[in-house]
Formats: C-alpha cells, structure tokens, sequence
C-alpha cells in the first residue's frame, strides 16, 4: 500500500531531525482503547515522544509549527509517523488545520458505547483533577463529554474533509473480541507490516486498572498544570521519566471509588445518544442495536 504525506518511507534508518510531520491521526474519540492503541503502535511507528498526546492541532496550535515538528525529533526513517490524537475527533479547529497542513493524511476511528465511554471519560476527568462536579452536572456543564459522544457528526464532518478512502472505522467492541485481527485491520490501512501480539500486548489490555477520585484535588491540578508548563517549554521528557518511575500514582487518583451509575442513568443516556447511533447505525450500515 502506498504511503501518503510526510510520513513516506526511506530507505535509511537514520533519525529524520525536525522535519517530519505525521502520516497518519488516531483520533479516538477518547476512551476506546487509544492508550493500548498507542503503546503497540509505537513499536512500529515513530509516535510523538514522549507525550502521547501533544494536543497541537486543538489546543496548542499557537506554539507553532517547530514545537509540534519537536516531538517528532526522534522520529526514525523507515517507520511510518503518526499521532494518537484522541481529542481531535470533537475538534473542527484540530480537523481543519489537519486537512490545511497534511491534506493527504490517514485517520482512524474507534467508537463504542456511547453510554459506557461517557462514564468512562468522566470519571478519568475526576481522577485528572480536570473537573469537580457530580456526573449529572458534568453532562451540562462539561461540553466535551457529550460533544465527542456525537458520532455520526463528527464522523460525517471528517468524511466531508478526508473522504472514505482516508478513513477508517472501527469498534471498541472489536478490539476486545479479537486483538489481533483489529490491529492487522489498523496496520494494513496504514501501509504498516502486520506484527504478532505478544501476551503482555493482551495483558496490558485486559487489566483493568479501576479509576478513583484523586487523594487532593488541587494536589492533583497543580501537577498537571506543572505537566503542561513542561510541555509548553520543551522540558516533558522530566514528566515522562516521572510518569515511569511511578509519580503519576501519587497524583492521579488514590481517593474514593467512584460510585456505580445507576440503571436509571443509563438508560437516560441511551435516549440522549439514540439519535446519533441511528445516524451512525445508516452510516456504516451496521446494527447498533445493542448501544441503544
């Protein structure tokens, strides 16, 4: 499969510098299994490094095109580049810029219950320090919750801009039934060679590694504020090795078990996404009955 973009190959294994911009875009929504996505990928694919998640295209586009071209500065010649991007999916701002810089690039999609993924990246906001209020409040008053739960419209706008020969869907639930046919699905789209999951790839996956509410929340917000200060300055290698020395399991969670979402609510959110699985279920041809 031939490769589009800036990520083409070369037939040298020397480092590209500052150069390179990225090929391809996994661009989530959040919540569908972007981490594990990630951590395999980056095995065969220069990924940003080290931040999973530069969030240039959404948030930081201001920092300039050398800042984000700076975390690719590792990049290796003969690996395709990319970026798991999951909050791009909601973003016109990240769609736009994407298509104006790197029209020829790659996306990928993941989608899944929309029920179960809101309640998942709502607690994972708590455990950030990202916000503080009880789920109901967070549906109002956290835009991004429901905005990236609006599939088939992002989805649609996406396709406007990309077309369907450069994008690709593809379900959470796939990824939990069969690994190993849903990478080979990703790499082949990628113009990657196919690789064999090992045991810790399906380990990684599988463990479940249960949310809580942060031991202090301003303890918490203080060290993402410092994360994201180091980022800005080009210094989030000194987050990264802290992140691998544990640090992170002394600011991100710690507190109380989140409480279990009531039947009721769910079915509450089932009816608030009913109209986009019906879109989506159109779109992909495809029955979704069981997120509704």
């Amino acid at each position: 499969m031939p490769l589009h973009g800036f990520g083409t190959r070369t037939p040298s294994n020397k480092k590209l510098g500052l150069s390179v911009l990225p090929s391809f875009f996994v661009i989530g929504p959040p919540r569908t299994g972007t981490s594990w996505v990630h951590a395999v990928l980056s095995e065969c694919a220069s990924l940003s490094n080290p931040t999973k998640e530069t969030r240039f295209f959404d948030k930081h586009f201001e920092r300039g095109l050398d800042w984000y071209k700076f975390h690719y500065r590792k990049a290796v010649a003969g690996r395709i580049v990319g970026e798991v991007a999951p909050t791009y999916f909601a973003s016109p701002q990240a769609r736009e810029r994407i298509a104006r810089l790197i029209p020829q690039a790659k996306i990928v999609c993941t989608f899944r219950n929309p029920a179960d993924r809101v309640v998942s990246l709502y607690r994972l906001k708590r455990a950030y320090g990202l916000i503080r209020w009880n789920f109901d409040d967070a549906l109002t008053r956290d835009p991004e919750l429901m905005e990236s739960s609006r599939y088939a419209t992002h989805l649609g706008d996406w396709l406007k801009v990309f077309g369907e020969s450069q994008i690709m869907v593809t379900m959470y639930e796939e990824l939990q039934a069969d690994p190993q046919a849903y990478l080979d699905k990703l790499v082949d789209f990628l113009g990657i060679p196919r690789m064999q999951l090992r045991p810790s790839h399906m380990q990684r996956l599988f463990t479940v590694n249960a949310m809580t509410e942060p031991r202090n929340y301003l303890w918490t917000r203080g060290a993402l504020l410092l994360a994201d200060w180091s980022k800005k300055h080009r210094i989030d290698s000194i987050v990264h090795t802290a992140k691998r020395l544990g640090a992170a399991k002394l600011f991100i969670g710690g507190g109380s078990a989140f409480p279990d979402v009531p039947p009721s609510q769910h079915i509450k959110l089932r009816e608030l996404f009913r109209s986009e699985v019906d879109k989506l279920e159109s779109m992909l041809n495809r029955d979704l009955a069981a997120w509704k």
